[in-house]
């Protein structure tokens, strides 16, 4: 008896699960929104013809060191620790949604004694006032997902992990980016703490020849106290391009995830000079046409607004009957020797229908927020999608740009050194003043230190178009997220 009762009970399980599986959606069919793109993202002047591996764009600049920070940041930044942690909660958030589409079943035990009062008026001597009751059974409930709120519930959390997921690849291709820039940025202050560093000497050997021309008369004072000013400049110079580096040292080393000491004390491995980067720098020819596939942010706003989507489905469902089943069976009895007697045996099984009839609007006003959510992550993936367009053009202007920038800094300066060449030629055969030769100088300094800009900003440009395009991650990463 008792087990063709436990299988009947399972039989009804079983049937309520094939109802839902047949259940009735209630939302709206997600559909993408048709937004016009471009076929083509254009093409760059600079292009270097190069193939690029968008997932590891990195390797064209060909230095290991770079390679090795990349992988240190991954390993220890604390913003990809925190949006590992959120895909992490969607995903538990959905395997709990998914527990909603299966009965609940409790194991009951227990155990009373009992005394009631002789002196009410329902007591009968006929009835001992001390009594013991012992049960042990199954219990079970199910509510029957007729209408779809708990398979768009599924839908929505499913659509938040796959969210989740690509907002972690955002930060880490935003990560990938910053590393980069950081590191370039280190090795333009590097270049010119160098470059001011050799100007210095010039400027000192300079102001020693001018001491021994004023103490033998051929000049004058002023032409010494030029020198010694323009010597002062570049030593002014050098001293800020040396806090730079230590500013920036520092920056890239907590950007590393490094320990507080580490950040006190920050020593960065360098790999390649910033004209070497820059002249193996591979300027994309194959830019990919598929931007709003390829980049996470806009896949994460698509899957949030899935989400918003399915989340009007479930509001909906309020209006409808809630269907439940609840089921119970076991063994009860005053006697422990009794308890498992057949004649101990006990079941119930009951159906409920519960139809709302007055809420006071409280389910027209859920469903309209659940609309009003929906436009706006629908505004968030519209407007995701016109600012990746718009950082793809800004990034390839950039590129070209400074690549043309890059070449006129450099026709300028070996312009300017002719310039100088000319000015010392003139002052030593007495056709101008030294003032000339300083303003020469201090042309060609400035120019070396503009190309050194020009190059490390051309370069942080290129870095932004691979990241503009969604380099630096696996969209197959997706399918393992759900």
């Amino acid at each position: 008896m008792f087990k063709r009762t436990v299988l009947s009970a399972v039989s009804i399980a079983a049937l309520t699960l094939i109802t839902a599986c047949g259940a009735l959606g209630t939302g709206p069919v997600y559909e993408r929104p048709a937004i016009e793109t471009p076929a083509s993202l254009g093409t760059l002047r600079s292009s270097t013809g190069t193939t690029t591996d968008w997932l590891q764009w990195w390797k064209g600049f060909q230095d290991p060191a770079l390679d090795a920070l990349l992988r240190e940041a991954a390993a220890n930044s604390q913003d990809l620790a925190l949006a590992t942690a959120r895909v992490d909660e969607a995903r538990a958030t959905l395997d709990q949604n998914k527990a909603n589409l299966y009965p609940i079943v409790d194991l009951n035990a227990a155990a009373t004694r009992k005394r009631i009062s002789e002196n009410t008026a329902t007591y009968s001597s006929a009835i001992a006032p001390v009594s013991d009751d012992r049960l042990v059974g199954l219990s079970a409930s199910y509510e029957i997902d007729f209408w779809g709120k708990y398979a768009k519930a599924d839908e929505a959390a499913r659509a938040r992990l796959m969210s989740q997921s690509a907002t972690r690849a955002t930060v880490l291709t935003t990560l990938y980016s910053n590393v980069a820039q950081s590191y370039f940025a280190l090795r333009a202050f590097d270049a010119q703490t160098q470059l001011a560093e050799t100007t210095l000497v010039t400027r000192q050997e300079n102001v020693r020849l001018q001491k021994r021309r004023l103490d033998a008369g051929l000049i004058g004072q002023l032409d010494f106290s030029q020198a010694e000013s323009e010597a002062a400049s570049v030593l002014a110079t050098l001293q800020a391009a040396r806090q730079n580096r230590n500013n920036a040292e520092s920056a890239l080393a907590a950007l590393l995830g490094r320990k507080p000491a580490d950040i006190l004390q920050p020593k960065v491995v360098r790999g390649e000079t910033l004209g070497d980067l820059y002249t193996r720098q591979a300027v994309p020819g194959n830019l990919p046409a598929d931007l709003i596939s390829r980049r996470p942010d806009i896949v994460a706003a698509e899957q949030n607004l899935i989400a918003a989507n399915a989340d009007i489905g479930q509001a909906r469902s309020a209006y409808f009957p809630k269907i439940s089943i609840t089921a119970g069976v076991g063994q009860q009895s005053a006697e422990m020797a009794n308890l498992f007697d057949p004649a101990s045996l006990f079941w119930n099984l009951v159906g409920n229908l519960a139809q709302p009839v007055f809420r006071a609007g409280a389910i027209g006003a859920l469903v309209a927020a659940s609309n009003s959510r929906q436009q706006q992550a629908l505004a968030q993936y519209t407007q995701s999608v016109q600012n990746a367009f718009k950082d793809v053009h800004d990034a390839m202007n950039n590129v070209d740009a400074g690549k043309d920038i890059a070449t006129t800094t450099a026709q300028r300066i070996a312009a300017l050194r002719e310039t100088l060449r000319l000015s010392e030629m003139r002052y030593k055969a007495g056709y101008s003043s030294y003032l000339e030769v300083l303003s020469a100088q201090r042309d060609l300094s400035q120019a070396e230190f503009a190309l050194v800009d020009v190059q490390r900003s051309q370069l942080a440009s290129l870095v932004s178009l691979y990241k503009a395009v969604g380099g630096g991650w696996d969209a197959g990463t997706l399918a393992q997220a759900k």
